[in-house]
């Protein structure tokens, strides 16, 4: 399966594709990271950051997206959240299934799989795991964020297809999969949008 994570920020929006079923530094088919001049204008900086979101998606044909997404509830500057919206309308376009998991969760996440570390989970942490999952020893801290979203959401994406089943999933990953009611499996279009079924609309 192939899987591209995305990462977006205004100021550094780190990207990764890789293959879910490689192992090693195979695992990469291809990472970067877009940055845009705090001095432009707001709309010129989120179609500069679609666009470079559509040149990836035209040069991988990957399987599924998966996004980091402003905490619900939190106080987003509106930069961030039209950001989000242009990188959303980018995976539309193409009609790539996307999840969404907010920095809380993705860390959440990445705590189990980092068995070795207690409590909270730091940006230095993020990258070391990337580099021990990868074999790839340069990483910045939002291409590695943009790995993790990937991972977990090849994941989520193989559990929602039938490819693997709940009791291979990582105590951490069924909690915030399968959660009764509130778990990302029970939020189609909210959490997750299975935009290769979608037919109305433009493209």
């Amino acid at each position: 399966m192939l899987v591209l994570g995305l990462d977006p920020s205004l100021t550094g929006f780190g990207w990764c594709v890789h293959d879910a079923d490689a192992r090693g530094k195979s695992r990469v088919v291809a990472k970067g990271r877009f940055k845009t001049n705090a001095s432009q204008l707001f709309v010129t900086r989120y179609v500069y950051l679609r666009e470079a979101v559509n040149k990836v998606l035209q040069s991988h044909n990957v399987d599924c997206v998966g996004v980091e997404s402003p905490i619900s509830g939190e106080t987003w500057s509106e930069g961030a959240y039209g950001l989000f919206l242009y990188v959303n309308e980018a995976v539309y376009l193409h009609r790539k299934d996307v999840v969404f998991f907010d920095p809380l969760t993705l860390k959440f996440l990445t705590k189990e799989d980092a068995s070795f570390r207690k409590g909270k989970m730091f940006k230095a942490d993020m990258i070391n795991l990337a580099k021990a999952d990868t074999g790839i020893g340069r990483w910045s801290n939002d291409e590695a964020d943009a790995y993790h979203i990937g991972r977990f959401a090849a994941r989520f994406f193989k559990l929602l297809r039938g490819e693997i089943t709940p009791e291979v999933l990582l105590p951490t990953e069924e909690q915030k999969f399968l959660a009764p009611g509130i778990g990302t499996i029970h939020g189609e279009n909210k959490r997750y949008f299975l935009y290769s079924k979608e037919t109305n609309g433009f493209k």
